[in-house]
Parts: structure tokens; C-alpha cells; sequence
């Protein structure tokens, strides 16, 4: 029933867009004298040497008491002491020569349309408002008698640039990837899709860490459904911090009890842009490179960037490929297992002859035989990747050498055991994603202990129990296996079993969109 009752939701007609409204001002007012609202800054800072606070007057001697606040390191020097110092103190003697002095209440119209040369320039009211924009690099200018403060874009933070993507690298595409600045990845997207239906929304969320949160979808393409969920589980978040899109994608997914991601993540913004044309939603946290890409599907994590970018034929063999190493990776040793311990009447007598004369002498059974490779090698990746990049690479490839040999000669494993062993481990960074991969290896054990104890037939009832699962799995109201269950025919067209051409693929995914044509015709023909 919530299968039937989810498929009509998706097929029910999209309700009115419903941005979130604003949140009215809270927290205590400022007040109208100046001193009063710097000693209150100084105060809610605890007096931190990085919270920059200086009073002066606009126009230099005779003029209005004035003062700015603003965090040393996440402001940008040169616009404070340029831009706003330089024309407060200075240039407004020359806007203002021979002028009479300016009336009660014309001073906030003469700054942002006269005087200061920025972009960003907005009003606020009450001391956590003022607080939010220092911490997040804009500069808070007092002026005495006004129970407001302005609030000028002066963030300069240094970024380490744009770099080239470390987990998911190609051969062929874009090396740009996204960084730890929000600003930067959304621009990142805005450079592949100009378009003004591109929309953005902003929210914080964290009590304490306050972190910049960007909702971005494409009106009129992506489900409205899908966004007002996306708005509702982010509104419902009540944490001290967030650090990373790794928190965002644990509080809001479908399912906490299942080994599979149900959210996407990218650190490429083509991966990100391409998922937006398709009606997908962007989630981006300030802080992570990784973006968030909702809803998401269970064979999206068999594909990679690159497939987009290689003609069909081949991106649809090396999706086989991949397909192959899936069930490799995933009941590799364990058909091992079952094979040698419970069918061995399955194997050819010769075969059968060389694997028990390679076991003559171990000790173990093939499980715990299987175990021990499998602990080192997950011992061996793991060391590799906290230790420094060139130390851990030669590490891996070396270590696994050496205690693949020193095993068998102490005669703790047989050689055919290092062989399925490292043939899994090879099979495994094949999948695209390292989130699956890590499922794929989690579940590996599972099925071992199910060979070790009923042999293939344990192998088949874990693969039974893992499509039902997989087939009971939702990502924001889609299913996670589609368009396989439920069965969507136009949409295998772009899946881990093939992809057609760009020119017949003239359609975006049935479940995400609700503009469904990609292109009118297939174009470029030859005439």
C-alpha cells in the first residue's frame, strides 16, 4: 500500500510553489547610541582580538560618530579600509562640499545610493543579526542616532582555489570540482547552466556553527513535491553543528537501516549541473567540497561522469564491466566458499584435484580462510588512505604482496584464496562511487557467513532478501530501483544496463521532472 499511495503522490498534479517565508527578527533590539551597540558587540564577542571594532566619524573631525565591526580573516582588508573607510572619513566631504548637513533619516538612502560603492548593502536590526553577518565576513557599519546597523559584503576569506576532483577522476571531461566556499560551487553550476530558472535559497542551519546551507533546482523542471520535502527535512533539523554534507545527508534520508545510500554526493559540478537538468535537487553546504543531489537511484551509483562523454557503445560495454565487478566484488569469496566446502561436485576433477592439493596443510576452513585475507586487505586499504598520499599508495601495493606471500608460505591461506581475495579487492574500486563500494564491502561479509553456513543456498537467499530490500528503499518518494521496479521502460534507456545516444535520449527520467522532453528532435544528422 505505501508503494501504491507514494506512485500516486508522484503522479498527482504539483501543488503551488511555497518558498519558505522569511523569519521575522529576533533576538534584542539595537539601540540609537552608538557606544552602547559597540559595548554590547564587544560583550557578545567576549572581547576576541579577531573581532575588529573601531569608531570614527563620517567626515572626519566635526562629523557623525560612527563605528564598524568586522572579523579580521573573513573580511576583506582592502574593501573595509578602501572602500568604506576611505569614502566615510574622506570622499564624503567632497559629496557633501557646500551642502547643507543631511536631515533625520537621509543618511541610510545617502550610503547606499551615494556614497559606498558595493554590491551588498542591507539594514539590521537586532544584535544576532548583526552578530550572523560578522561571523559570516560582511562588515557592520553603527552610525549614532540610527537604531539600526548596515550590514556591507565584505567577505575575502582565503580559499585554496579551484582544484581537480580526487574522487571521481576521469579521463575525458572537466577538471574543475567544487571547493569549501558556497559561493564558489554555486557559480560553478551558474557557469553550466545560464539559465534564470535556476533558482537558489538560502538557509542556515546549526545553533552554534550557523552553517550556510543552498537549496538549487531548476523551476519548472524539477517535482515541486520534491522541493517542499527538501525544504521541510532541512527546516527540521535541529543540530549544534553542521561540518559537512555528511551530517545534512544522514538527518534527512529516507532510511538510517540500510547499508545503500539513498542521497547522492559530487565533488564535480558537471556531475551537479547535469543532475539539475534532469530534476534533481542540489543540496550545498559551506565548509565540504561534496554536494548533495536528491532524489537519487540505486544504478546511478554504477555510472560515472565519463560515460556522458565516451560515445554510447563504449560507455554502455564499460557499464556491463562495472556490472560484472559488482557481483564480483559482492559474492566473489563467498561462491568461493560455497563451491569448495559444500558443491564441490560442481567443479571440474582437475580443478578440483589442484585446489585441495593447494589447502594440503592449512588449517583453517575456507571462511576463516577468506576472513583473514579479507581483515588484512580492508586493514591494508585503510592504512593506505589515512597515511600520506605516496607513503600509503606503495604501501597498499607493497604490503599486499608481502603478506599475501608471507600467508601463504606460513601456510595460514592457499594461493587461490589471495587470488579470489585480491581479484574482489581489484573488482571493488571499479564501482564509481566510494559510498557504494563501502556498502559493497560491508555486505560482502554478509554473504560470506551465509556460504559458510547454508553454501549457495545461502548465497540465494541473501541475494532474494537483498532485492526486496533494495525494492522496498525511497529516495524523497522515489523508488530507489526504478526504473526497474516498478518497471519504466523509457527510462532503461540511461541505466547501468546501456545508454542509447544523445539523440535518443529525447526524454528526462519519468520520476524526477515534470518537464519530461530534453530536446524536440535528435538534431545534427548529416544531410
Amino acid at each position: 500500500m505505501g508503494f501504491l499511495r507514494r506512485l500516486l503522490e508522484i503522479a498527482l498534479p504539483p501543488l503551488p510553489s511555497q518558498k519558505p517565508a522569511p523569519a521575522p527578527p529576533t533576538g534584542p533590539m539595537l539601540s540609537s547610541r552608538l557606544q552602547e551597540n559597540l559595548l554590547r558587540i564587544g560583550k557578545e564577542f567576549g572581547s576576541s582580538p579577531d573581532i575588529l571594532v573601531r569608531d570614527f566619524q563620517i567626515g572626519a573631525a566635526g562629523g557623525v560618530p560612527a563605528g564598524i565591526v568586522h572579523s579580521d580573516g573573513l573580511a576583506d582588508k582592502a574593501i573595509v579600509q578602501q572602500v568604506m573607510m576611505r569614502a566615510l572619513m574622506l570622499d564624503v566631504r567632497e559629496f557633501r562640499s557646500g551642502e547643507a548637513p543631511l536631515a533625520p533619516g537621509e543618511l541610510p538612502a545617502f550610503l547606499r545610493q551615494t556614497l559606498l560603492t558595493v554590491s551588498e548593502m542591507r539594514e539590521a536590526h537586532t544584535l544576532y543579526e548583526v552578530c550572523d553577518a560578522v561571523l559570516s565576513g560582511d562588515t557592520a557599519l553603527f552610525v549614532d542616532g540610527y537604531p539600526q546597523a548596515f550590514i556591507v559584503g565584505t567577505r575575502g576569506w582565503k580559499d585554496r582555489g579551484i582544484p581537480e576532483p580526487q574522487t571521481e577522476t576521469v579521463i575525458r571531461g572537466p577538471r574543475d570540482g567544487f571547493t569549501e566556499t558556497l559561493r564558489s560551487n554555486t557559480m560553478l553550476i551558474r557557469r553550466r547552466i545560464k539559465d534564470t530558472k535556476l533558482r537558489l535559497e538560502m538557509m542556515k542551519i546549526g545553533r552554534v556553527s550557523k552553517t550556510d546551507i543552498g537549496i538549487m533546482f531548476i523551476e519548472g523542471i524539477a517535482e515541486e513535491r520534491v522541493i517542499q520535502e527538501v525544504r521541510r527535512r532541512l527546516r527540521s533539523i535541529d543540530i549544534d553543528a553542521i561540518l559537512e554534507s555528511g551530517y545534512i545527508e544522514e538527518l534527512i534520508q529516507d532510511e538510517a537501516l540500510t547499508p545503500f545510500p539513498t542521497m547522492a554526493n559530487t565533488e564535480r559540478p558537471d556531475v551537479a549541473a547535469a543532475g539539475l537538468l534532469e530534476g534533481r535537487v542540489a543540496i550545498i553546504v559551506d565548509g565540504t567540497p561534496f554536494v548533495l543531489l536528491v532524489p537519487c537511484l540505486f544504478n546511478e551509483f554504477y555510472m560515472s561522469a565519463e560515460d556522458y562523454y565516451e560515445r554510447a557503445d563504449i560507455s554502455t560495454g564499460i557499464r556491463y564491466l562495472r556490472l560484472v565487478c559488482f557481483f564480483i566484488a559482492l559474492i566473489g569469496p563467498s561462491a568461493y566458499i560455497a563451491i569448495t566446502t559444500f558443491h564441490q561436485e560442481m567443479l571440474p576433477t582437475e580443478l578440483l584435484i589442484g585446489l585441495a592439493s593447494s589447502r594440503e596443510g592449512i588449517p583453517f576452513p575456507a571462511f576463516i580462510e577468506a576472513l583473514i585475507m579479507e581483515v588484512i586487505f580492508e586493514i591494508l586499504r585503510e592504512a593506505g588512505v589515512r597515511m600520506p598520499r605516496m607513503v600509503g599508495q606503495a604501501m597498499s601495493i607493497v604490503g599486499a604482496l608481502v603478506l599475501g606471500q608471507a600467508a601463504i608460505q606460513a601456510g595460514l591461506v592457499s594461493p587461490a584464496m589471495v587470488i579470489v581475495v585480491s581479484l574482489t579487492a581489484i573488482t571493488n574500486f571499479v564501482i564509481p562511487h566510494y559510498s557504494m563500494a563501502i556498502s559493497v564491502r560491508m555486505l560482502r561479509f554478509v554473504f560470506m557467513a551465509l556460504a559458510a553456513g547454508f553454501g549457495l543456498f545461502g548465497i540465494l537467499f541473501g541475494v532474494i532478501f537483498l532485492i526486496q530490500h533494495l525494492c522496498s528503499l525511497y529516495s524523497f518518494g522515489v523508488p530507489y530501483m526504478a526504473p526497474y521496479a516498478p518497471m519504466i521502460p523509457g527510462d532503461i534507456k540511461d541505466s547501468f544496463l546501456g545508454r542509447l545516444s544523445w539523440k535518443r535520449m529525447s526524454t528526462r527520467p519519468k520520476f524526477f521532472s515534470r518537464n519530461k522532453a530534453r530536446q524536440k528532435n535528435g538534431g545534427g544528422d548529416p544531410s
